[in-house]
């Protein structure tokens, strides 16, 4: 491959902020390399980025899989013996399902900390070996406090992964290549689905080997495979560009250099100030309220479908493997409308087309329709909640700078949208069985929500932007950095030059 630099790219100072542009600590994990301008051919450009794909998204996808697998089987369980077994009796399984995700929510801002000090090829593991045990001592308990405990354990060790994988992409990809590789990850959920659907049918036939029920054998089988899985994700993941050795110096530039250019902003001092201004940023809560909106369908659906899909009139066996065509066809539109929101450049469009999809498949729920197009407005169900929960991640990602302000304000977004995950474990309840009136209705409440609550953002995010087109960037920087003290890193996305993504 041939790459040609810039004869200006020799170590070199910055007149203005004094700092070596030629040197990188090789200890800081999220460090960036020199940013030396490189021309490379589309072809040669194409070839860097499908390695890199090839090095980070299996590992990364097979591991989300098993993640939501692991927190979403406990809906094919319920049909297989675990309701009876464990006299889970009223509410008793929605505060299960509550006992998952209030850990899971409040830790994950602090785990986007971790992750800071802690590299992503020894964190990510670590934290999977523990829900793997967790998942597969979960086959073994006999009690419904034994059962809420072994949730409990199993959010603390999963807070961390998803926000920190989200974040770490974000430090490989620039801007407008980004939700595509979410996508990709993320769509390993929708395929969650599916595989439990299978997976459930086949381990049914378990049923009472080594005296454990089908729904034990389910826990047991799928925390072992996670646990194999993330001893060979200890060998295989890899950390930041600017310390990885599958690719070369001028490479890792080449990578740095496209972030840069997309507007990426990865001030690595000011650990305080970032903190504080991600807890202050009107956009990380306006979209933290879209992403409630999404997030509340999105396990609602998840844990109930073969419930709701078995008050069709559907056996055990067969409501299983019903539960896998929307997750199959929601896979493809979720990869299709990342490709198109990355290539327009555009976020908000697909959010709000995705909320509606997935609002229609509720109104059809909701209704005295017949079952089979019921069973049909569940595919709208799982296809729209789907399809916009990692757009909406992506552009806050996207319109976050620095390291640390976009650390925590996805975390803080994907916290508080997994809140709506008890919200949703709690509102599909035994005694309102077949027609689910109130948990259908309250997703139909919070999509509303989300559907005007998008709108408004993008007026926000167009008035800021209309306003630094009509201001000269560079003068308007300058007043500022002034005003902050000399120091230009402090104002990441509030720099005039910075145009939010819409």
């Amino acid at each position: 491959m041939s790459i040609t630099l810039d004869v200006s790219a020799t170590p070199a100072r910055d007149a203005k902020e004094g700092t070596d542009l030629s040197k990188h600590d090789e200890q800081s994990y999220g460090a960036e390399v020199t940013v030396c301008p490189i021309k490379l051919t589309a072809a040669q450009e194409r070839r860097i980025w499908r390695r890199i794909d090839l090095r980070l998204m299996p590992i990364i996808t097979i591991i989300y899989l098993l993640s939501f697998m692991d927190r979403g089987n406990i809906g094919n369980a319920k049909l297989d013996g675990l309701m009876t077994q464990l006299k889970l009796t009223g509410d008793k399984y929605n505060i299960a399902l509550t006992a998952f995700m209030i850990p899971y929510s409040i830790l994950e801002f602090p785990c986007n900390l971790v992750i800071q000090i802690w590299r992503p090829s020894r964190w990510i593991p670590t934290i999977m070996v523990l829900w793997g045990l967790s998942m597969t001592l979960m086959g073994f308990v006999k009690t419904y406090p034994q059962l809420v405990g072994a949730r409990v354990c199993l959010g603390v060790a999963e807070a961390g992964f998803y926000p920190g994988v989200a974040y770490y992409l974000t430090m490989w990809y620039p801007r407008y290549m980004y939700l595509y590789r979410v996508a990709l990850f993320s769509g390993a959920a929708t395929m969650a689905g599916a595989f439990s659907g299978l997976l459930a049918y086949g381990i049914n036939f378990m049923n009472g080997d080594g005296g454990l029920e089908g729904w034990s054998w389910i826990f047991i089988l799928e925390g072992l495979a996670t646990v194999v899985v993330a001893l060979i994700a200890a060998v295989v993941m890899v950390d930041y560009p600017s310390t990885v050795k599958f690719l070369t110096e001028e490479e890792r530039s080449f990578v740095a250099q496209k972030r840069v250019e997309y507007g990426s902003q990865d001030e690595e001092d000011h650990v305080y100030e970032q903190v504080w201004a991600a807890f202050t940023d009107w956009q990380v809560w306006a979209l933290s309220i879209i992403e409630l909106s999404v997030i509340v369908p999105v396990y609602g659906i998840t844990f109930f479908l073969p419930t709701i899909i078995h008050n069709f009139g559907y056996n055990t066996s067969i409501s299983q493997l019903l539960t896998v065509p929307p997750y199959m066809l929601a896979t493809v539109v979720l990869l299709t409308f990342a490709h198109f929101s990355d290539k327009l450049q555009k976020r908000s469009p697909f959010v709000f087309a995705s909320q509606l999809i997935a609002l229609t498949g509720y109104v059809i729920n909701i209704s005295n329709a017949p079952s089979s197009v019921k069973y049909s407005g569940t595919f709208l169900c799982v296809i729209g909640s789907y399809s916009a929960f990692p757009g909406s991640i992506s552009w806050l990602a996207n319109n976050l700078g620095g390291r640390y302000k976009r650390a925590v304000g996805m975390a803080i977004q994907i916290g508080v949208g997994n809140m709506g995950g008890a919200i949703a474990s709690n509102i599909y309840r035994t005694r309102d069985e077949p027609r689910y009136l109130l948990g259908h209705g309250l997703e139909i409440m919070f999509l509303s929500i989300g559907i005007v609550t998008l709108p408004f953002t993008v007026l926000a995010y167009q008035r800021i932007n209309a306003k630094r087109d009509l201001a000269e960037s560079s003068e308007h920087d300058s007043e500022e950095q002034e005003k902050k003290g000399g120091d230009i890193a402090l104002l990441g996305d509030r720099r005039a030059s910075f145009r939010y993504t819409i």
